[in-house]
């Protein structure tokens, strides 16, 4: 089974993570398949809006922990593939639109700080347990959601890891609209639909403007990367991976 399904419909392209098994836990080749379809949807591409989603129950359970536990425990793992999405995510050129029902965790709630517009299930749950797993935050959340949600917003979410409702997550910022689980992905589709209907130079120019260079943002992915590369290999980490993946047997 293809575990991203890449769909181009007019000018909106949609980036599925299909691995519903395992609630779309994302694996390097997930990750490369994402950037890729980011990467390639700018320049040339008649693609004027992304729009990214999961399945019903689960947009993403985060990154697959056994990857983790491979690297905590010396072997290889899904570095360079999770540098080459959010990399992606930070230098898209073209708006970003989420569709989140269920479970977004890890990376399924970070990515939330790089679109432009997202629409969250009332049942949505939102969560960061990077610091429960001996971990730090990833994909520019520490520079980002503290902007977003002031710094005790930021520190409930990223460090304590409070887990957000659709309803939380729309009140601090994070998502724009929460809708029934059945109407989430045609409401974010309708705003895609919207974006890509703009003049594309404005929309462009705008959201530059607002955004700003990726060049800060990118420079925090590195950061927290570094420290997450060596936290993975922390007793902290290992211990806590172990007995995460011991309940679940």
């Amino acid at each position: 089974m293809t575990e991203v399904l890449v769909t181009d419909d007019g000018a909106v392209r949609t980036i599925r993570m299909n691995r519903p098994e395992k609630k779309n836990a994302l694996t390097a080749l997930m990750y490369d398949a994402m950037a890729e379809a980011i990467e390639t949807a700018g320049g040339d591409s008649p693609i004027r809006c992304i729009l990214i989603a999961g399945a019903p129950g689960a947009f993403s359970a985060g990154n697959d922990l056994h990857d983790f536990l491979k690297v905590a425990t010396g072997g290889d793992g899904p570095g360079p593939a999770v540098l080459r999405f959010l990399y992606a995510l930070a230098r898209a050129e073209r708006p970003l639109v989420a569709a989140v029902q269920g479970v977004a965790v890890g990376i399924g709630t970070t990515m939330m700080l790089h679109c432009d517009y997202a629409v969250a299930a009332a049942d949505a749950r939102f969560s960061t347990p990077f610091v429960a797993l001996g971990l730090v935050p990833e994909a520019a959340s520490s520079l980002i959601a503290p902007r977003l949600m002031g710094h005790r917003g930021a520190f409930e979410l990223l460090v304590m890891g409070k887990p957000l409702s659709g309803e939380d997550a729309k009140a601090c910022g994070l998502v724009n609209q929460v809708a029934p689980a059945a109407e989430v992905e045609t409401e974010a589709m309708k705003a895609a639909r919207v974006i890509a209907a703009l003049p594309p130079d404005g929309v462009a120019i705008s959201r530059r403007l607002m955004k700003g260079a990726p060049d800060e943002i990118v420079r925090r992915i590195d950061e927290e990367a570094e420290q997450f590369r060596l936290r993975l290999k922390s007793p902290e980490a290992r211990k806590a991976f172990e007995a995460f993946l011991g309940r679940k047997k």
